[in-house]
């Protein structure tokens, strides 16, 4: 695409590029859009909520975006829009940049949402005030020494601590409840959680016992009766959550379950074999893609019934649950960018230095 610079170049993608390249380039970029060019022209854009949709259809990785482009009329600036028009339409339908199209086809500029608006402009979508239940007692062993001295959910991330990182992140989509699994070294978060100057509605529970990664919510038994979000307390994730109820309600599931589509490459040519060992196929260097577990969840309230009190329990545990008897397990895909978690040194010295 000619009269391309710096600005804006890594935001376009060609029309035949892959569900999975565009993924990674929104992540290369730090944007969740981008503009999509056939032929050296502008053809249309493609948002991560386009790559979520396609992969909670089941579409390959590997399909090429040009397939899968929705047929609807995309918002652009035409190169004699003056700058009112292009910023009431960009406000009105809330777009993180908006390309500027001059008549051959050409993208000549790109104005970003940051550069004209101010933060308090930012969401004026409406809030949802559901329960969020935190996982917070885990002795953190993976970071130790740290986690000798305070308890895992005080590490701190940049002037705050992860705990409040992630109260803050539900905060801004209108959570005001939190119950706050606890165990090990619960005093000192009591603590400081309570002489904070921002007050947070928080009600800790504690188990007697190690009961696994989802286990303790059979202590909430008959307090939670709407769906309510699970996060563990290692990571953070950079989506909004609404998004993910949205699906959940939509889909009509029981539980759902946020993943990060991770790749990995095989340095390797991979062999494939039949009988007697006769070499089928050959993969040189293959990239294998595949939904991870964050440790972020919706749950419809009567799952907590489906918990055993008292005994060890996974959050695999109640997947398997639901699926025996019927019920829907979905997966709602974000980027792998978009999850930062710090479970042990190496993640977290990322997610320090990326914050």
């Amino acid at each position: 695409m000619r009269d391309m610079n710096e600005k804006f170049s890594r935001l376009i993608i060609e029309s035949s590029a892959t569900v999975l390249s565009a993924l990674k380039q929104m992540d290369a970029a730090q944007h969740k859009l981008l503009i999509v060019a056939k032929d050296g022209k502008f053809e249309s854009m493609f948002s991560i909520g386009d790559v979520q949709r396609a992969i909670i259809k089941g579409v390959d990785f590997n399909t090429s975006i040009e397939s899968i482009l929705r047929e609807v009329n995309i918002t652009i600036a035409k190169e004699d829009d003056d700058m009112d028009t292009i910023k009431e339409l960009m406000r009105k339908k809330r777009i993180e940049f908006m390309p500027i199209i001059n008549a051959e086809g050409n993208v000549k500029d790109v104005i970003f949402w940051k550069d004209i608006f101010d933060e308090s402009e930012n969401a004026s979508r409406k809030p949802i005030d559901l329960p969020v239940v935190i996982m917070a007692g885990g002795k953190g062993t993976r970071l130790r020494p740290l986690t000798n001295v305070i308890p895992k959910p005080m590490v701190p991330i940049g002037d705050k601590t992860i705990l409040e990182a992630i109260i803050d992140q539900f905060e801004l989509i209108g959570c005001h409840k939190y119950y706050i699994s606890v165990n090990f070294k619960v005093d000192i978060l009591k603590y400081y959680m309570d002489n904070l100057d921002h007050k947070y509605d928080i009600t800790y529970f504690q188990e007697d016992k190690p009961l696994g990664t989802i286990g303790s919510i059979s202590l909430l038994k008959g307090k939670i009766e709407t769906p309510f979000f699970v996060s563990n307390c290692d990571s953070l994730i950079d989506q909004d959550f609404r998004d993910v109820y949205d699906y959940h309600v939509e889909n009509k599931n029981d539980l759902t379950i946020v993943t990060t589509v991770k790749s990995f490459k095989i340095p390797y040519g991979v062999l494939e074999t039949g009988e007697n060992g006769l070499m089928t196929g050959l993969l040189e260097k293959p990239e294998l893609t595949y939904q991870i577990n964050t440790g972020v969840y919706i749950l419809n309230p009567k799952c907590i019934n489906e918990i055993p009190e008292g005994k060890l329990f996974h959050i695999t545990h109640l997947m398997e649950k639901i699926k025996s008897r019927g019920g829907r397990v979905g997966c709602f895909p974000v980027s792998e960018y978009a999850w930062r978690d710090m479970g042990e040194w190496p993640e977290y010295l990322k997610m320090i230095k990326v914050l």
